[in-house]
């Protein structure tokens, strides 16, 4: 089948990242441009690369002009404006576009961390405890130490270093300063599991498939928190990428399998996802799986934890590449 396909992507402007020394991740997104790109042409598709630049309503014209059979849609929101991810997805929509990935509401309910938190834990899914607090409302602190503050609607790990996970409250208020300084002004705090750490990735509408589990090894120090950090994903050489590696298929019992599968299921219908969505957990000490995040439209480079567990399943890449986009033409 001869299939058009335009990638959609953000165009790695400067931005705020840039000055914050965080810039690697928005620099990323070519890598997984090129990647897709590369499978597409070994599909025998026509391909059509589109930088999506600020602001929003200038795409309008380009998007009304597309004679295309699907988009892939590898849109994450603009610098400071984190909400357009959901909008383009919906611009699609309204075009009347098949695309690649999460629809509008899946994208616009993960990005809000605590919402996503709150249906799981109405729904009975483990999820660690949370607050969102900023420097006003840090002394209705009550959780129990160790936690780990993260900013409140952000991926990629941005904002995540070793000082995230604070044993006490003055290191605490240091890191939720911090975080609202630089992530809009909220941060949300979480008590801290420190146990095996597994993702995985769901695929689907309605028969939802898992196509491998992986677990993130780490090698650090004992003196430094296990947790997956900005330098961890991106920055080469640095003691946290050098330590951090994925290992796929994880090495766990065909019941804990099931169990993760399970849940991973359970939360990617929560949040109303679908094509693919990434689910990341941490064991606690109870052998609980416990769902830390759900991630609509995950990183799908070939080394992403999403690329590794298609090829543990007996995909190639490009298989992969495709199967997201047969789930998109099914919509």
């Amino acid at each position: 089948m001869h299939l058009k396909v335009v990638i959609l992507y953000n165009d790695p402007l400067p931005d705020r990242y840039h000055a914050m020394g965080e810039s690697l991740a928005e620099l990323g997104v070519m890598d997984e441009v090129r990647a897709v790109q590369q499978a597409l042409n070994e599909l025998k598709y026509t391909s059509t690369l589109i930088p999506v630049r600020p602001p929003l309503s200038r795409v309008n014209k380009v998007l009304r002009a597309l004679d295309i059979d699907v988009a892939f849609n590898l849109f994450e929101g603009f610098d400071g404006s984190p909400e357009t991810e959901g909008q383009f997805a919906g611009m699609l929509s309204k075009y009347g576009f098949r695309y690649t990935g999460c629809p509008p509401s899946a994208l616009e309910l993960a990005l809000d961390k605590s919402k996503t938190k709150d249906l799981l834990i109405k729904a009975g899914i483990p999820t660690p405890k949370y607050q969102i607090l900023n420097r006003e409302t840090i002394k209705a602190f009550n959780l129990s130490f160790p936690c780990i503050v993260k900013p409140l609607a952000e991926d990629a790990s941005h904002g995540i270093s070793e000082d995230s996970v604070v044993n006490d409250f003055t290191s605490l208020e240091i890191q939720v300063s911090k975080i609202c300084s630089l992530f809009g002004g909220q941060a949300m705090i979480e008590e801290y599991v420190d146990g095996r750490e597994f993702n995985t990735t769901v695929l689907g509408d309605g028969r939802l498939t898992i196509p491998g589990i992986s677990e993130i090894v780490y090698t650090l120090p004992s003196d430094k928190p296990r947790i997956l950090t900005f330098q961890a994903k991106w920055e080469e050489n640095s003691l946290y990428y050098d330590n951090t590696r994925a290992v796929c298929p994880a090495l766990i019992s065909a019941q804990e399998k099931r169990k993760i599968a399970k849940i991973a299921r359970a939360a990617y219908k929560l949040v109303g996802c679908r094509g693919y969505a990434r689910v990341d957990f941490r064991q606690d000490k109870k052998g609980i799986f416990t769902v830390l995040e759900v991630n609509p439209n995950p990183d799908i480079t070939p080394g992403s934890g999403a690329a590794l567990q298609a090829v543990s399943s007996g995909m190639t890449y490009s298989k992969f590449i495709k199967k997201i986009i047969d789930l998109a033409l099914k919509t």
